[in-house]
């Protein structure tokens, strides 16, 4: 169906900023000897890396600090607010990827749908986003290991346990995490889903052991009211206040029905990361079955774990004597069982380890396809003679990560929010509308239910919730937007593939 040169589908919008990558030429892309990832993994290994990534420390932490400051035990009712977002979210990626399945998630799947500069903006802001997202992780996992190490007699020396307070550090153990995590990631996505799916394994069990005797603890009386009484929100001013509240100037309100849809905006981002699953489809076996497969079942077994968890700490202890760091642990050593606290600890010190390396393969993954695309530079889209794997673009991520958790406190990276994820839900909605008009005779082995009204509803949901988003945000998006503008004007385009193909075939 397809040629080197292309076929009658890539003459559509092919010349400009919005020129499209044919799905047939970018499937071929990735027959090229020296830019092949292995093929390795199966519907069971996605779904592993959808919850090893999702399920982290915000199950036990996030459900007891939302339920005490803006739902109160409805918080359960927020998490399905949440997941039902993000399953439509979820529908729209399962096409793309099933009719699309290279790596880049979001930005391959805008460049067929949207065009080429659409598609820059996404890949470069997931970068970004993933990145920052990798180095919070591991700068967290590293306080939970010094706690656990401190428990035991063990101290590290303050130079090396990372920026606090005003005190300049080098957090030697995020530094190290990230790094052994490029190893095992440039060995192989095999071996990466194996030790995923150990860890996730690991901490699954521990979720269920903490719901299994959370529930012995339940007092029905903590329950009520299920819906506390609204109390509005005293309207916080300047770019910290929400865009939506700046541009509309309406109060926001805690706990009533409209606290359960504002906590809905928080709890959001505990589920973000299901759709890194759509980075690996070229690497999975039978990516149209598989894909589609691994990003709902993940996206299903995490609402179902969240909505347990909150369930279970809402019942445990009173909404409002819930403690906002570690409510679950707390609660547990309020009752008189600290055991089941250094189990939690554990467990989310376990459950980090899947979050950063799954961070950092979706990453590497986006990075590759730009770079074999032309859109960065050419050298970072080789692959391993022997393992198959992007190790380039791996590595040099992998250093880049290293040294910006090694050196940055968490409180500085964790203000940086995942506008980016959102901005891809979006464009991935409606790169799905679009493709559906423009490539109706591509096989879809897995179709998005309802199409325009499932991708309409995930757009608005997506931009409601990027509105409750700070100003500060959208600031610092705007700005890592242009840097991005500029590399594309000065680089990308004058060196895209895509670009260059066009450019031969009206000199022929």
């Amino acid at each position: 169906m397809s040629t080197q040169h292309g076929t009658p589908h890539d003459s559509r919008r092919s010349r400009g900023l919005f020129r499209t990558k044919s799905v047939e030429q970018s499937i071929l892309d990735t027959e090229e000897p020296e830019h092949t990832l292995r093929k390795s993994l199966s519907a069971l290994d996605l779904t592993v890396f959808g919850v090893g990534v999702v399920i982290g420390t915000g199950i036990f932490v996030l459900t007891g600090k939302i339920a005490k400051e803006q739902a109160g035990p409805a918080v359960a009712l927020s998490f399905v607010v949440a997941g039902v977002v993000c399953a439509l979210a979820a529908l729209c990626y399962a096409e793309f990827a099933s009719t699309v399945p290279v790596a880049g998630s979001a930005f391959t799947f805008s460049y067929a749908s949207l065009g080429e500069l659409p598609a820059w903006i996404i890949g470069w802001d997931l970068i970004l986003e993933l990145a920052l997202g990798c180095a919070v992780v591991a700068v967290g996992w590293s306080g939970y290991v010094r706690s656990l190490l401190d428990t035991g007699g063990l101290h590290l020396p303050a130079a090396l346990s990372g920026t606090h307070e005003g005190r300049f550090g080098f957090d030697l153990l995020a530094f190290l995490l990230v790094l052994v995590l490029t190893g095992i990631l440039v060995l192989g996505a095999k071996l990466s889903s194996r030790v995923t799916a150990v860890v996730v394994g690991i901490k699954v069990t521990v979720v269920l052991l903490v719901i299994a005797a959370g529930a012995f603890f339940i007092n029905g009386a903590n329950y009520t009211p299920f819906i506390p009484p609204s109390e509005p929100v005293a309207a916080g001013g300047g770019l910290n206040a929400p865009l939506a509240q700046l541009m509309f100037g309406f109060t926001p309100a805690n706990f009533g029905t409209m606290g359960i849809f504002a906590a809905a905006a928080v709890v959001f981002f505990a589920f973000i990361g299901f759709d890194i699953v759509a980075t690996a489809a070229e690497e999975t076996r039978n990516p149209q079955r598989d894909v589609p497969r691994g990003i709902l079942g993940s996206l299903a077994i995490c609402t179902v774990l969240y909505v347990a968890v909150s369930i279970v700490v809402t019942g445990m202890q009173k909404y409002s004597k819930l403690s906002t760091d570690a409510p679950l642990a707390d609660a547990f050593k309020d009752l008189g069982h600290p055991f089941f606290a250094g189990v939690i600890s554990f467990g989310a010190a376990v459950g980090l380890t899947s979050v950063s390396m799954i961070l950092l393969l979706g990453q590497s993954r986006v990075f590759f396809a730009m770079s074999r695309d032309g859109l960065l530079p050419r050298v970072f889209s080789k692959s391993h003679p022997r393992f198959g794997t992007p190790y380039r673009s791996t590595i040099a991520l992998g250093v880049v990560v290293a040294v910006v958790a090694g050196f940055t406190s968490i409180d500085e990276l964790a203000e940086l929010v995942n506008i980016g994820t959102l901005f891809a839900f979006v464009v991935v909605a409606v790169g799905v509308i679009l493709l559906r008009r423009s490539r109706p005779d591509l096989p879809r082995s897995f179709r998005t239910p309802l199409v325009p009204l499932v991708p309409a509803l995930s757009v608005a949901a997506s931009v409601w919730l990027m509105l409750n988003l700070p100003a500060e945000t959208w600031v610092r998006f705007g700005f890592w937007m242009v840097a991005g503008f500029v590399i594309y004007f000065l680089y990308g385009r004058s060196h895209s593939r895509l670009g260059i193909r066009t450019r031969e075939a009206a000199k022929d």
